[in-house]
């Protein structure tokens, strides 16, 4: 269902580049409440409740807080740096041509909690690499990472190594990730 629903847009946002849009399946409310559920399954760790749904910016916030919602959990922004108010903690990952940073407050996950990370795609692992990094300063556990799509060979599963790691979609390379 996420393949018919994410639209192909070659050569964007530069030539070579195959772009996943993720606009259609946003705008069929059954395919996105389809989705919801089939993240909440994933999100799922028995015998380790999740107390909090991480969602990285931005389109993991329109998947990661209604799966929050329906696990019970609490949601977690992860935001791009000088968005959040509070005291933070940031963490740097790296972009093919520089670095950016991730923050998150202080306070939203706390020792031994059980976390789980939703996004829209997984490419390199970068954003998710650092999201991991953050909940462990923090003392939080990741229970697992939960993904729309997955674009294969970009090394994103490596970056990942030793977590639990699920998709609902795979895609071949060449896509730079999702818009919404």
């Amino acid at each position: 269902m996420v393949s018919a629903l994410v639209r192909d847009i070659p050569d964007w946002p530069r030539p070579g580049v195959v772009f996943r849009d993720i606009t259609p399946l946003l705008h069929d409310p059954e395919a996105f409440g389809a989705v919801v559920d089939a993240l909440v399954e994933v999100a799922t760790v028995p015998g380790r409740p999740v107390t909090r749904v991480l969602g990285v910016e931005a389109r993991g916030f329109v998947f990661g807080a209604p799966v929050a919602y329906k696990l019970g959990a609490g949601f977690v922004p992860v935001r791009k740096a000088g968005k959040l108010p509070w005291e933070i903690e940031r963490e740097e990952y790296v972009l093919e041509y520089g670095v950016d940073l991730l923050e998150i407050h202080r306070d939203a996950v706390h020792p031994g909690e059980q976390v789980v990370i939703v996004d829209d795609v997984l490419a390199t692992g970068g954003t998710a690499a650092a999201t991991i990094r953050l909940v462990e300063k923090l003392g939080g556990v990741v229970a697992g990472l939960a993904f729309v799509m997955e674009i294969e060979g970009l090394g994103g599963r490596q970056a990942l190594a030793g977590h639990d790691i699920d998709v609902l979609a795979t895609f071949p390379s060449g896509a730079a990730g999702a818009e919404a």
